[in-house]
């Protein structure tokens, strides 16, 4: 037999590669003659460098950066074993948690930073470059990160706009002739699961500012200036992103990508199964092993256990799903492909001795799932003869 170990991280306990190495060191233990192929995978949000530096034997580079209000950070991105492929996760060097409650603000807040990291895998000489948008702080349509690599967004006396959401109002030209050549060269792919426009009720501004520091006067005020943007954008460069789903994304990074890189929008697990190869795994596997740290009713939407059982149906393959916890609503995901959901929760525990202990937990669980196939395997054998 062949098993197939496909799931996203336990965030904050342990690495997609991490969760699927435990559970095959368990497997192993009650059936150490079956197969067992561990491919870290993810969604394109975080934890999607981790999974496809690990899947891929690539490596990790780290370097300077400006964090949403300024200040200089380190931050981590990855290049793919081929070399020449840069998977970038925008939170890492724009993201809400880098900087505390009381000083975010996205009418102040830049993607900068997330421009800086473009750049440094650019000079390494990647030309393809993948970006997870989610988890920012701004809501700058990516001005910033358009300014890092060398195009003018520029007011009225020929000067650069300053940084955030709330100098987007000022732009009256786009000058794109100090774009950095390499980016002209490189094909930009957005991991995005979220289909927001750029403006309107649905948009960067009213949907996600408010969790980034906005106040309610400052809404509409953001949401004018995205339309401003918008407008200059379609006038000057000829890309019409205001409407697009998914340019509302990480305060309207995902239309910026598109308008200054060319670069196309893509479902996040559509980019990394196809990077790892994840398909032709799933074809050459008898059983398939998923999960993420909490299963409920919110894995149903695009969640990465949901991407990995609807390819194994596809083959008609059976789907175990393990989680840290089974939450409220859980059910729902065996209308997606999952078989059966499992918790690795053998004890009563708080959610801190579980993280801590999450390594013997999926080792101790994939034991047990191993020992139940040898005793279903066994019972069905009995039956035939």
């Amino acid at each position: 037999m062949r098993f197939l170990v496909a799931c996203d991280s336990f965030k904050g306990s342990a690495t997609s590669k991490q969760v699927g190495e435990a559970l095959k060191e368990g497997i192993l233990r009650a059936v150490p003659d079956v197969e067992v192929d561990v491919i870290p995978v993810a969604d394109g949000g975080e934890g999607t460098v981790q999974a496809l530096v690990d899947a891929t034997k690539g490596e990790f580079i780290t370097v300077p950066v400006t964090n949403p209000i300024g200040e200089k950070v380190e931050a981590t991105f990855g290049i793919l074993g081929d070399g020449r492929t840069a998977v970038i996760e925008m939170a890492a060097a724009s993201g809400l948690t880098l900087i505390p409650p009381e000083r975010r603000n996205p009418w102040i807040t830049t993607t900068y930073g997330t421009g800086e990291l473009i750049k440094a895998a650019l000079e390494r000489g990647c030309r393809r470059i993948i970006v997870g948008i989610g988890g920012s702080a701004t809501n700058d349509a990516g001005a910033g990160m358009a300014q890092a690599l060398g195009i003018g967004l520029l007011d009225e006396n020929g000067n650069q706009i300053g940084f955030g959401g709330g100098e987007l109002s000022k732009l009256h030209r786009i000058d794109m002739a100090g774009l950095d050549p390499r980016a002209k060269e490189a094909e930009f792919i957005v991991a995005c699961d979220v289909d927001n426009p750029l403006t309107g009720e649905h948009g960067a501004a009213y949907v996600y500012a408010p969790q980034k520091g906005a106040t309610p006067d400052m809404l509409p005020k953001l949401d004018a200036n995205l339309r401003h943007f918008a407008e200059v954008v379609r006038q000057q460069l000829g890309v019409d992103v205001e409407h697009t789903p998914g340019a509302g994304a990480a305060g309207g990074l995902g239309a910026g990508l598109m308008a200054f890189l060319g670069a196309k929008l893509r479902c996040g697990t559509e980019i990394v199964f196809e990077l790892v190869g994840l398909e032709e795994r799933v074809m050459g596997a008898d059983l398939i092993i998923t999960g993420e740290g909490q299963i409920d009713t919110q894995t149903a939407f695009g969640k990465t256990p949901i991407g990995v059982a609807k390819l194994a149906k596809k083959y008609n393959k059976p789907v175990i799903a393990v989680a840290g916890t089974v939450g409220k609503g859980a059910e729902v995901v065996h209308a997606h492909g999952i078989d059966v959901v499992f918790s690795v929760i053998n004890r009563p525990m708080t959610l801190k001795e579980a993280m801590d202990d999450v390594q013997n937990l999926l080792t101790n669980f994939g034991e047990q799932l191993g020992r139940l196939i040898l005793t279903l395997e066994s019972m069905f054998k009995g039956r035939a003869s």
